[in-house]
């Protein structure tokens, strides 16, 4: 078994937390196995909680004109240019199911600026790589242009925080040296069997 963290990992969800061993049980009957930035982020119950309430209150909020495929977009494109290689693949994974296109999230890895999108994703990814990147500020111009394009004022918050929030996460699973789970290379390319 390979080394999941350069800190400290539980041996066994029972020294957990109920609360954190019940987060994990459910991710783990929904997925089939459990991602290790679960188990990584474990050791410290306290930050765990937090990551995942920002995670969740990020990436599942409701939107009519952002959707779950765009939200993990985001992760893709900006993860690849933190070289972080857990979020690449495990995101990865998700871009491929939630767009339902095996190719997508390599294409978007890769550079986005090529791949097979729309001229309003790659605005919406333009702009994440802006702010993330190049540590840029949301200006007048780049409010015309993504309200042009139908970002709405939440959209844009979304995009940016995305891209932040996704850069803590790169730094923390890079720094532990956190291997992706095999399972998601090849989560969503293939059609599930009924």
């Amino acid at each position: 078994m390979s080394v999941i963290s350069r800190f400290p990992v539980p041996e066994t969800l029972a020294e957990l937390p109920d609360d954190l061993q019940q987060r994990i049980l459910a991710v783990q009957e929904k997925a089939g196995f459990i991602p290790n930035v679960f188990l990584m982020l474990a050791h410290r119950p306290a930050e765990f909680r937090a990551f995942f309430a920002y995670h969740d209150a990020l990436m599942e909020r409701q939107s009519e004109t952002l959707s779950l495929a765009e939200r993990e977009m985001i992760v893709v494109a900006m993860s690849a240019q933190h070289e972080c290689l857990y979020c690449v693949v495990a995101h990865g994974a998700l871009l491929r199911i939630y767009a339902k296109d095996p190719l997508i999230a390599d294409q978007v890895a890769i550079n986005f600026r090529t791949a097979p999108i729309t001229k309003r994703q790659r605005l919406m990814l333009d702009f994440a790589y802006h702010l993330a990147i190049e540590c840029g500020v949301l200006t007048d111009d780049w409010l015309v242009s993504l309200q042009e394009q139908n970002f709405s004022m939440d959209d844009i918050w979304d995009i940016g925080a995305i891209a932040s929030f996704f850069g803590l996460s790169n730094r923390l699973v890079s720094m532990a040296g956190t291997p992706p789970n095999p399972e998601f290379y090849l989560m969503g390319r293939m059609p599930r069997k009924t």
